[in-house]
C-alpha cells in the first residue's frame, strides 16, 4: 500500500441564495508534499512541448538566463569544455568574459546571455530550432550533465523561499502550441515532466504527486 504523505490546502467560502439559505464551497487550491507548495495548474495544464512550431524560443527569450542550483556550478564548470565545440562564437566569448554563471536583478545565479540580447550563452540552433549546447554534449555521451534542472523543468518555476518552495506553471504565449499539444495527446504536466521533477525531487515526492493528483481526479 502506498502511503499518503501530501496536504491538501483548501479555500472555504459560503455563497447566499435568494432565499436566505447558502451552501459552502470548498476549494482545493494547492497541494503540500513535503517543503514543496504544488500549484493546481501543475495537474490540471495539459502540455507537450511542440519544437516544430516553437522553435525553442524560450531559450532565446526572457529577461534573464536560466535559474541555477549552488551545486549546478562546478557542475557547468567541467560540462563547459565539452559543450564549447556546440556553442556560438558569440555564446563562447560571453562565458570566456563573465564566466559560466551570470547573477540577475534578484542576485540570483542566472546562465549568462550573449551580450544585452536575450540569447542563452549556451544556446545552438540547428535546422531552424534553438537547442542548448549542454544538452547536445550530453546526448553525445560527452557529459553526465543534460542541462540545468530549470531549464528541464520549463514551464514550471520553482521559488524559494525561507521555509518552502513554491512550484508554479510560468504562462508564456510561446508555449501555445506545446498546450494544444497537450491537449491532443491528454498529457497533464506533471506527466511530461516526469523526469527532471524526478531528478529535482526525488522519486517518493513524486510518488506522492501521483498520489495527489488521482486524489484531486477524484474530487471532481
Amino acid at each position: 500500500m502506498r502511503t499518503v504523505k501530501f496536504s491538501l490546502f483548501t479555500l472555504h467560502f459560503s455563497l447566499f441564495t435568494l432565499h436566505s439559505s447558502f451552501f459552502t464551497l470548498h476549494l482545493i487550491i494547492m497541494v503540500q508534499i513535503g517543503s514543496a507548495i504544488v500549484s493546481l495548474d501543475i495537474f490540471e495544464k495539459q502540455f507537450v512541448c511542440n519544437l516544430a512550431e516553437c522553435k525553442g524560443m524560450c531559450c532565446v527569450y526572457g529577461q534573464s538566463g536560466a535559474p541555477l542550483e549552488d551545486d549546478e556550478i562546478a557542475i557547468l564548470q567541467e560540462a563547459y569544455p565539452k559543450a564549447k565545440r556546440y556553442m556560438t562564437s558569440a555564446g563562447i566569448a560571453a562565458v570566456e568574459r563573465q564566466g559560466v554563471y551570470d547573477t540577475d536583478f534578484d542576485d540570483d545565479k542566472v546562465t549568462p546571455l550573449i551580450g544585452d540580447s536575450e540569447d542563452c550563452a549556451f544556446a545552438c540552433t540547428e535546422k531552424g530550432v534553438v537547442g542548448c549546447a549542454l544538452e547536445k554534449a550530453f546526448m553525445n555521451g560527452e557529459t553526465g550533465f543534460r542541462k540545468p534542472v530549470s531549464c528541464h523543468l520549463y514551464p514550471i518555476r520553482i521559488t524559494k523561499y525561507n521555509d518552502f518552495e513554491a512550484v508554479n506553471y510560468h504562462c508564456w504565449n510561446i508555449c501555445n502550441s506545446a498546450l494544444k499539444q497537450g491537449e491532443k495527446t491528454s498529457t497533464p504536466l506533471y506527466v511530461f515532466l516526469k523526469e527532471p521533477l524526478i531528478q529535482k525531487y526525488g522519486a517518493e515526492w513524486y510518488e506522492q504527486l501521483c498520489l495527489a493528483a488521482e486524489h484531486l481526479e477524484g474530487k471532481r
